[in-house]
């Protein structure tokens, strides 16, 4: 084999070796999310997002935010604080290429329709797209826990969360009644 060749095989075979090492340390390090965020970046715990299929600047955005400490939460602080810059990088890559969370059938598709209206009315879309799967750094809001998008609006409401988007956000949620909250957060939870 030319020597070139060998090199560029060596290189490449390096290459993959480290790539998978990073990969089982990111999934090593991300198996403490699933004791709040569950298997697989799927929420089964109430008030808590799932992270599966966020998009990874909105998901990186957020644990730079508890880091810094201007996103407060009492469990996400002291983890967020012990996180590096790769470590954040690799959660967001890791987290963003799992399968989001598919959304139950829905047992209030009238709530749903007034929760879509309002969903068009707020113009929802025009941050986190049409489908509401979010982009770069906006959330994915489609089959969110229902009570987690409830409880963030009413968070933005209040001027309790701060982030990327604060001030769209804050303004269209202290807006909102709170029929209009619970309907789109129905209608974004169950949207399939």
């Amino acid at each position: 084999m030319p020597r070139p060749l060998a090199f560029h095989v060596i290189s490449a075979l390096a290459l993959i070796a480290l790539t998978s090492a990073r990969a089982a340390d990111i999934k090593e390090k991300a198996a403490v999310c699933a004791g709040c965020h569950g298997d697989n970046g799927i929420s089964q715990t109430e008030n808590i997002p799932s992270l599966a299929g966020q998009p990874d600047q909105f998901l990186q955005w957020q644990l730079v935010f508890f880091r810094a400490g201007s996103r407060k939460n009492e469990q996400m602080q002291p983890i967020a604080e012990e996180i590096t810059n790769e470590d954040i990088r690799s959660f967001g890559a890791y987290f963003s290429q799992m399968t989001p969370p598919r959304a139950a059938e829905d047992k209030d598709p009238d709530l749903s329709k007034k929760g879509a209206q309002v969903a068009v009315g707020r113009r929802c879309a025009s941050c986190h797209t049409d489908s509401y799967a979010g982009t770069k750094a906006v959330a994915r809001l489609a089959g969110q826990r229902e009570e987690y998008l409830v409880k963030a609006l009413h968070d933005y409401k209040a001027g309790q969360r701060v982030g990327g988007g604060v001030a769209a956000m804050a303004d269209v949620a202290y807006r909102m009644s709170e029929e209009e909250i619970s309907a789109v957060a129905h209608y974004l939870a169950y949207l399939k």
